[in-house]
């Protein structure tokens, strides 16, 4: 299987660097890696000409517009498959192999489990548990998985019918020419979610426990208000168009919005989104979400 990976970066060549040396540490390794630069100004360039690593440098475009950039050149080139990770996490070095024997025809996703780099027992990005329609419960005492150990006790076979994507996720190019490319008018937030839901159109998106991408501790990182907007508006969209208890999922969206600036930002800086100076950044946000109104727009 003819396999690229991909990382996308924007001012982190240190972590980039990291990346790198662990993606050419796989057991299995690649056919060939390639860096989406998003206009890095910090020596990133010339730390890729150094490596000798292939890059291509555009605008910053966001996450997004990276994945979509690293997609249509592994389709351009007629890879099998395509791994794609961010600049900040980097992978176990036999997450590649277990990933490629995991894989399958049918197969639209196989992704690692991402576990903080500081405490690998724990999920950065806690997995959801599913109804029997797939969709993450929603009025349950217990909601999420925060731990390897529990996950594995809930699964047969060592992998799960969910995947937090780009953070280790080896996807069919067969289901990218089905289903198409990552949809760019989500800037910041929500790519990884709608192309999870288009990527089930083609087959399984499954997450392999056994295959591990470190990553740091995302939940001390302050909430722009640029996040906030996007977060807030891009899920009320994902929400409408792609689950079940819509309007409930939007309450809750909005309450988790407002929970994580008060942990990461301050109780001050919340109260001014509900009621402030910055409340008409949540409340157009809300609205232009219920509109539909996809796109960058802040």
């Amino acid at each position: 299987m003819n396999t690229i990976a991909v990382v996308v970066t924007h001012n982190r060549h240190e972590l980039l660097a990291r990346c790198l040396d662990n993606i050419q540490a796989q057991v299995c390794k690649p056919d060939e890696v390639l860096v989406i630069n998003n206009a890095s100004s910090d020596g990133t360039v010339e730390m890729l000409q150094q490596r000798e690593v292939l890059f291509i440098t555009q605008d910053n475009v966001g996450s997004a517009g990276g994945w979509a950039r690293g997609i249509q050149y592994a389709l351009d080139k007629d890879f099998d498959a395509l791994w794609l990770m961010d600049d900040d996490g980097f992978p176990d070095k036999y997450a590649l192999e277990r990933l490629v024997l995991n894989f399958a025809p049918d197969i639209a996703c196989v992704s690692s489990v991402v576990v903080r780099e500081d405490d690998p027992h724990k999920f950065v990005f806690p997995f959801p548990i599913l109804s029997k329609n797939h969709f993450p419960v929603l009025l349950s005492y217990k909601r999420k998985i925060t731990t390897l150990a529990e996950l594995n006790t809930r699964v047969d076979g060592g992998v799960y019918d969910f995947a937090h994507l780009f953070n280790g996720a080896l996807i069919n190019i067969r289901a990218v020419q089905s289903i198409g490319n990552v949809n760019t008018d989500y800037f910041i937030f929500g790519d990884e979610v709608d192309y999870f839901f288009r990527l089930r159109e083609f087959g399984h998106v499954q997450s392999v426990l056994d295959a591990i991408h470190y990553h740091p501790d995302v939940t001390s990182r302050p909430y722009t208000p640029q996040k906030v907007y996007y977060y807030v508006k891009n899920t009320i969209i994902l929400h409408g168009k792609y689950f079940d208890q819509v309007l409930l999922r939007n309450v809750f969206a909005i309450a988790a919005a407002i929970w994580r600036t008060t942990r990461r930002n301050g109780l001050g800086t919340a109260i001014r989104y509900i009621g402030g100076g910055e409340g008409q950044i949540l409340y157009r946000a809300i609205w232009r979400g219920l509109a539909g109104s996809l796109g960058k727009d802040y």
